[in-house]
């Protein structure tokens, strides 16, 4: 366990015995504590859990530094994050077993499902015609939903009306441009085709069946206690201070289950599902997706959108070409998504391996542009 401080002014010595055991008893890589600590050093972030799965077996778990400053309460393993926008590749999840069961393809017309869509028309004053796919793939041309849009509504519904209210950005597949609506709008869709809210639907089908204990929209009294607490870095001081996170725990229940970032987890509820996307779809004998929606989920199916290293499958960004900055040390075909405030899940089929990166600072630059990611990839990505 590291922190800012020397443990004995936070830990009794029976306590600094448990935590030590517990240490012990977790498999850690070599170097990835340590670069951690760095970060946290030079006040990046907090606090960090750090984990390493492959398909079958956890060979990393670390936590590093505080859950919360003020109280000096340390990182645990099984400390609670909001996840923001690394829910969207659940949605991606949640769509493609509907395909897999006939009940929905990607290639539908959004207004098969939401009819209201037959009338949203394009800058050029042409039918929309968005498909599901688009939806996943930042290529529909919706805006982003506001967040003030979440606190009006307690249902995804009443999202839609004003998703429909904007005025579109551009022709959809003829541009890409990231945007949380099209997520929402998929998760209402996954709503209408189930018959099930978005929360339950991903409960019974993926939360349940992969023993994710700790994954919810809607956190309960318990696992509050264990929810990291959110900072923002001051660009004039350069001290964390307290940020409240957007989806604050206390207001939760009076929004949405929101499909582009609403989720809460753990590390060892995501190496779950990562062991589940290691194996193609398949874990402990039980099968999620097929292995042509696994295709379809990890394989870019934007073309040359955006003009980047990473591409975009379904709910997941999939990197082209390893790049010295940007996803330095991963295999070609690697695919995930990042949360804004410092949440990571990357799956790199070819090494068989996935790494999950759990922060909550709100101001950190995108992708793998931030110094706690590149500091987790170089220690702990082997060539």
């Amino acid at each position: 366990m590291r922190s800012f401080i020397p443990l004995r002014r936070i830990l009794s010595t029976a306590s600094i015995a448990w935590f030590a055991l517990t240490a012990l008893a977790l498999p850690t890589l070599p170097g990835v504590g340590a670069a951690m600590q760095a970060v946290v050093d030079r006040r990046e972030i907090a606090g960090a859990v750090t984990l390493v799965t492959t398909k079958d077996k956890i060979v990393h778990l670390e936590a590093t530094g505080f859950a919360d400053i003020a109280s000096e309460k340390p990182m645990q393993t099984d400390t609670l994050f909001w996840l923001a926008s690394t829910t969207k590749p659940f949605t991606g999840v949640a769509i493609l077993m509907l395909q897999d069961e006939g009940r929905l393809n990607i290639a539908d017309p959004v207004a098969t499902y939401i009819p209201g869509f037959a009338k949203l028309k394009t800058p050029s004053g042409k039918p929309a015609n968005i498909t599901i796919g688009q939806l996943l793939t930042h290529t529909s041309g919706l805006e982003t939903t506001e967040r003030s849009a979440y606190a009006a509504t307690n249902n995804l519904a009443g999202l839609i009306d004003g998703i429909l209210a904007m005025p579109m950005q551009f022709e959809p597949g003829e541009d890409w441009k990231y945007s949380s609506a099209g997520f929402d709008v998929a998760g209402r869709i996954v709503e209408i085709v189930s018959g099930k809210s978005f929360d339950v639907f991903l409960q019974e089908r993926l939360f349940d069946p992969l023993a994710m204990k700790d994954t919810t929209f809607y956190p309960g009294e318990a696992q509050q206690k264990r929810l990291a607490t959110g900072y923002l870095k001051s660009r004039k001081t350069g001290l964390l201070r307290v940020q409240a996170l957007p989806f604050d725990a206390t207001v939760l229940k009076s929004l949405p289950p929101v499909p582009a970032g609403g989720l809460f987890s753990t590390a060892g509820d995501l190496a779950r599902f990562c062991q589940m996307l290691l194996n193609r779809g398949m874990l402990d004998g039980k099968r999620y997706l097929s292995e042509t929606s696994y295709h379809a989920l990890t394989t870019i199916q934007t073309g040359d959108l955006p003009n980047h290293a990473l591409g975009w499958g379904l709910g997941v960004y999939v990197v082209r070409t390893p790049h010295e900055v940007v996803s330095a040390g991963l295999s070609a075909g690697t695919f995930g998504h990042e949360g804004a405030w410092g949440t990571h899940l990357i799956v790199d089929p070819v090494k068989g391996l996935a790494y999950v990166m759990l922060v909550q600072r709100s101001n950190l630059p995108d992708n793998f542009a931030n110094e706690p990611i590149r500091a987790f990839l170089q220690a702990a990505v082997r060539p």
